[in-house]
């Protein structure tokens, strides 16, 4: 990524050093704000190339962001669990290049920045902000270290549940390697942290803490975590800001149903759930209905080159809708494979932002509760979401009128109105009940 513009400034020796800025890098398409989760070095700390420098948080995933240059972190200008658009200045450091005395600035601009770790999400730059100089004066007090700052070395879930938990991670004690937090340490310090403060205390004031915690639980205001107040902002707007029109039917699943008992008894065939033969259903729809594999993207419309699923995945985090690629070509094998790896990545945490985006479509599949019908919000940058209901037995009459027995799933079909009407939504949903109920074409 290249460099970002700095300033010169003297430092307390009277040296010119290049001041430049830490920005919020955009990490995916459709981010516009992230949440600062950590500063990984303090204000006043050197750090190398590689290091990781702080943890953004967007769309339930944790990225750490690592530098390609030496230098110290003048500046930590955002605290942690503030939510900034993308690009605003996080702080400022020195890359550790001494600038010859009396070099005018503008020429020492020669481009700096910040980038992911490897096997977090890509990084894709961030415009350069507002400069502004500094006395040598000024910066020596802007330097000073913020409480809290030192370094943690921990997972990103890890820190996503001491944040639920509020546990301070400096007082867990990390089991993995080189001392890296996990989850099951945040959760073991938790538990002591409420052992100890229960039993410092005699028996008597325990009746009397229990009572006035009781009054004060009545009425209390929680804040939520970066994660859930970005999904808030994100989802709301998808509410207000696309126009939802909602079409809903019935599929019989028992030929389905039988079909994955069959593929379930192959030694050789990986393990096949009803996820996995939606999702087929959701790309033979897509691939006989390219009309539908479209987005709203800057008031225009977007076509989208490959076929790609989003599958609602429940998890520790929460609900999070990882996208399942490349499904205009796949065999139904690979895609049992693919959405499987997808969804076990999800559950442990290591999902990337480039897992997260993309895609025209997602499936919410509430199948495993009682259910009947599920109405969905689109996911921000998507144009449809299919909501399915759990199976349930009910009798329909045949062509003779006699009552027939029938195992079905409710089926509700979320679209944008400024891409599709109504007609060609219907045609849509009645593509996916036809490859339901007649499931032999699920993995031809």
């Amino acid at each position: 990524m290249p460099r970002l513009p700095g300033e010169a400034i003297a430092d307390v020796q009277g040296r010119l050093i290049v001041r430049r800025e830490v920005l919020m890098p955009k990490l995916g398409l459709t981010m516009t704000e992230g949440a600062l989760v950590e500063w990984m070095v303090s204000p006043g700390a050197d750090f190398k190339a590689g290091d990781g420098l702080f943890v953004v948080e967007t769309d339930k995933v944790a990225n750490e962001i690592a530098t390609d240059t030496d230098g110290k972190l003048l500046e930590a200008l955002v605290a942690v669990g503030e939510t900034v658009p993308v690009g605003t200045v996080l702080g400022y450091y020195e890359d550790g290049k001494q600038e010859p005395e009396h070099t005018d600035a503008a020429a020492s601009r020669d481009q700096a920045g910040m980038q992911p770790k490897a096997g977090s999400a890509k990084a894709l730059g961030a415009s350069t902000e507002e400069r502004t100089r500094s006395s040598p004066q000024s910066e020596q007090s802007k330097a000073k270290p913020s409480k809290g700052l030192d370094r943690v070395v921990a997972t990103p879930l890890a820190r996503r549940v001491a944040a639920e938990l509020g546990v301070d991670l400096h007082c867990a004690t990390g089991t993995g390697p080189r001392g890296r937090i996990k989850v099951a340490d945040v959760r073991t310090a938790a538990v002591n942290a409420a052992a100890v403060t229960h039993i410092s205390a005699p028996a008597s004031e325990h009746v009397k803490a229990d009572a006035a915690i009781a009054l004060l639980q009545e009425a209390k205001k929680v804040r939520p975590t970066p994660t859930q107040l970005t999904m808030a902002r994100r989802l709301t707007q998808a509410k207000q800001q696309v126009p939802h029109f909602y079409l809903a039917s019935e599929a019989e699943v028992s030929a389905l149903l039988e079909l994955r008992g069959s593929l379930n008894k192959l030694a050789d065939h990986p393990k096949v759930t009803l996820t996995h033969l939606l999702v087929s259903a959701v790309a033979r729809a897509l691939r006989s209905m390219p009309s539908f594999n479209r987005v709203w993207e800057d008031e225009a419309i977007t076509e989208l080159p490959t076929i790609d699923v989003g599958v609602a995945v429940n998890t520790e985090r929460g609900l999070l809708a990882p996208v399942v690629r490349n499904l205009g070509s796949s065999s139904f094998r690979e895609i049992v494979s693919s959405t499987t790896a997808l969804i076990d990545k999800a559950r442990s945490g290591k999902l990337s932002s480039t897992d997260m985006s993309g895609g025209a479509i997602s499936i919410s599949n509430a199948g495993m509760h009682d259910v009947t019908y599920m109405t969905s919000i689109i996911n921000p940058g998507q144009s449809t979401i299919l909501g399915v209901g759990s199976i349930r037995e009910v009798f329909r009459p045949n062509e003779h009128g006699q009552p027939v027995l029938h195992r079905e799933i409710g089926l509700v079909l979320a679209a944008d109105h400024r891409l599709f009407d109504g007609v060609g939504a219907l045609e849509f949903l009645n593509a996916i009940v036809s490859s339901i109920e007649n499931p032999l074409s699920l993995i031809a």
